[in-house]
């Protein structure tokens, strides 16, 4: 596929494809029940992600309308200058040409990142876990209806189905083209493109996101955060997993205390720094690694800092690189915070659970990216391009 499609033909098949689906619905439901009954592991978030229910259908189909409304991310004039010696020269965005997407236990990646990849001029490659199988495959057949009924080759969404041994082999040395590589899932299957791939690969990075309770929070905004960000959906990249309560915050003992019991009645399992196991009887962490870790689960540890400066050196050492909030009414502690975290987003009085494509108005994303080349973040469909030149000379000579 060396060329790009009309923007009109892309449209076309985008909604064609949101059609099908609210056809299909009944059929994709009972064709993913095949695949949880099949599901032996015991991860939670993986079983929680596995699940296509209406809700799950409904947001591809959504996700479907909103990229065929959108403009066309190719062809974007970014810059124009007129040389001295009477050259016009234009730098445009360009598709990449084929995206590869392997991701775990998510079918609706199958249709939104595909959907994000194909809206922006690519080829499709997608490698789906063997988890999810029979659905990924429906959604393909699916997009395959798609494409031929407005006369564009199924070849432009193609799945592979390889298992891991298959999949090295075509990340070291491809049977096609393939110019990016998008992992979505777990450390494990990224560490893993990361080391045989050898083309570009986009980290869809892991979350490990905190929650600073500055001495000037409002401490009903707080609780309402961290019990979002905690339990609304443990099994996503932007679920928290740390909070940091400022020792100079009056009583922060009571509002610990406060925390501690909410998240209990939610099933959370909690573990606490010395001093926030001696102010609330949570039992204690037994070693500082674990304020490395993503749980993706009904888990979380509280600590304490003294100060906002060691509130930041502490969430610049051990996050993720994704998203971090501070609660406080102070604006510019809130900047300083802001501007000397070193995530993808910082937050002031929000939810670290809105870090996400469609929140963000970019109507869904590909990745959320920890990496910070070439895009930080959620990547949505006008960052998933690449660049080219465009010199329009008459004989110029250097």
């Amino acid at each position: 596929m060396n060329h790009v499609l009309a923007i009109e033909k892309r449209n076309a098949v985008l909604s064609h494809m949101a059609k099908l689906l609210e056809l299909e619905r009944a059929n994709l439901k009972t064709v993913n029940q095949q695949d949880i009954n099949n599901y032996s592991g015991d991860d939670l978030a993986m079983e929680k992600r596995l699940l296509v229910d209406d809700a799950k259908i409904d947001g591809m189909i959504l996700s479907l309308q909103q990229l065929a409304s959108q403009e066309d991310p190719i062809g974007v004039e970014r810059f124009n200058f007129d040389h001295e010696n009477g050259m016009k020269i234009i730098n445009k965005t360009a598709a990449f040409g084929t995206i590869m997407i392997i991701y775990e236990s998510r079918p609706d990646v199958t249709v939104e990142a595909g959907g994000i990849a194909f809206k922006s001029g690519n080829k499709i490659l997608l490698k789906g876990g063997k988890e999810s199988l029979k659905s990924n495959l429906k959604i393909v057949e699916l997009w395959h209806q798609a494409l031929i009924t407005n006369n564009v080759s199924k070849e432009w969404v193609e799945y592979l189905n390889y298992n891991r041994e298959d999949t090295q082999a075509f990340l070291e040395k491809p049977t096609q083209k393939v110019d990016l590589i998008v992992p979505r899932g777990g450390e494990n299957l990224i560490a893993f493109v990361k080391k045989h791939a050898t083309c570009p690969v986009i980290i869809s990075g892991r979350g490990n996101n905190f929650v600073y309770v500055n001495k000037e929070a409002d401490l009903k905004k707080a609780l309402d955060i961290i019990i979002n960000g905690k339990t609304s959906n443990i099994s996503v990249c932007n679920a928290l997993d740390k909070v940091l309560i400022d020792t100079n915050l009056e009583n922060w003992e009571a509002f610990a205390k406060k925390i501690t019991t909410e998240l209990q009645q939610r099933n959370v399992t909690i573990l606490g720094d010395e001093s926030i196991s001696r102010a609330t009887a949570v039992p204690q962490i037994e070693s500082d690694l674990i304020w490395y870790e993503e749980f993706l689960d009904y888990k979380i540890v509280i600590g304490t800092t003294n100060s906002d400066q060691e509130a930041i050196d502490k969430i610049n050492k051990y996050c993720g690189g994704h998203s971090a909030s501070i609660i406080t009414k102070n604006d510019a502690i809130a900047q300083k915070f802001m501007e000397n975290v070193d995530t993808a987003a910082v937050y002031q009085n929000a939810s670290t659970r809105f870090t996400d494509g469609g929140q963000f108005g970019l109507g869904g994303e590909l990745a959320i990216s920890t990496d910070k080349l070439h895009q930080r973040g959620p990547i949505g469909l006008q960052h998933l391009v690449t660049n080219k030149w465009y010199i329009y000379g008459n004989g110029q000579i250097r």
